[in-house]
């Protein structure tokens, strides 16, 4: 397996930071609020993000997981709360789409090279990462759904993150595309010890991909490991019908409390029994 220049380090802080003292995220955040003018989009958000684990954010269209995303990577403003990351914290990030306008003559090569310049053999071994060896020549507007998020994951690859934050990165890609990417996000933190913070739409692959899953709505209504969620009778109901009748049983038409406690059982006819630990990973 090709490893980029610079992962053996990421897989060095990240085991530094896992053992030297588990207790300290990566990244932290603490109740947390986001408005736009008059409307709070996001209310009371608080989360952490270990070391090397894989964490989905799932939610109906409108929730705030994009919103979410942004305001952890600190492109938007906070309106109450915090926002803590470990100190040196190398963040990737793969956004859920990229338009490049057809007439822009931009290569893929020369892409990896914005803002910051480098190497054909860093260049060369990113590509070759995601799967898109000797690719470097292609215009960008050339390339397929798939090709623009292994192109954009290469890019977010370069800097050597501790985390890797993606959303939604195969929204309008096929089934085969959706589960080669995950089955490269897999790769990318065994290889790296990079954790991956990431927003699905298909709940299918966070159930075999992810160690924690977080499901928001404005708030984070319940969370756990898949393991605990699959548990629910719904779920097991809805697993054969497809991932819009999967997602159904999150998209929480339902009227709580949400100045309640975030590990409640969200208006479902089942339990959550929240792991509060270290998750395993699957």
């Amino acid at each position: 397996m090709p490893r980029l220049p610079g992962s053996g380090s990421v897989m060095a802080r990240a085991n530094a930071g896992a053992k030297g003292d588990p207790a300290v995220p990566l990244l932290r955040a603490v109740g947390i609020c986001i408005r736009f003018g008059g409307d709070e989009v996001l209310h009371d958000i608080s989360l952490a993000i270990e070391p090397g684990e894989i964490v989905t954010i799932l939610g109906p269209n409108g929730s705030g997981k994009s919103t979410l995303l942004r305001a952890l990577l600190g492109i938007l403003p906070l309106s109450k709360g915090s926002i803590a990351r470990a100190p040196g914290l190398s963040i990737g990030y793969v956004p859920q789409r990229l338009v490049i306008e057809r007439t822009m003559p931009i290569s893929l090569r020369r892409f990896l090279s914005l803002p910051a310049r480098v190497s054909d053999g860093r260049a060369a071994a990113a590509l070759q990462r995601v799967g898109l060896e000797g690719k470097g020549g292609l215009q960008m507007a050339a390339l397929s759904g798939g090709q623009m998020q292994r192109a954009l994951l290469a890019r977010a690859l370069l800097s050597g993150p501790q985390l890797l934050i993606l959303d939604e990165p195969t929204q309008g890609l096929d089934q085969p595309g959706e589960a080669g990417f995950y089955r490269l996000i897999g790769e990318v933190r065994s290889e790296t010890g990079a954790a991956i913070l990431m927003v699905s739409h298909d709940l299918h692959v966070v159930m075999a991909a992810s160690d924690r899953v977080i499901c928001l709505n404005g708030h984070i209504c319940c969370q756990g490991t898949p393991q605990v969620v699959s548990t629910a009778p719904e779920y097991r109901a809805l697993f054969g019908m497809g991932t819009s009748g999967a997602l159904a049983l999150y998209r929480h038409d339902h009227d709580h409390d949400h100045n309640g406690s975030q590990d409640h059982h969200c208006g479902h006819d089942h339990d959550h029994h929240h792991h509060h630990g270290n998750p395993p990973h699957v």
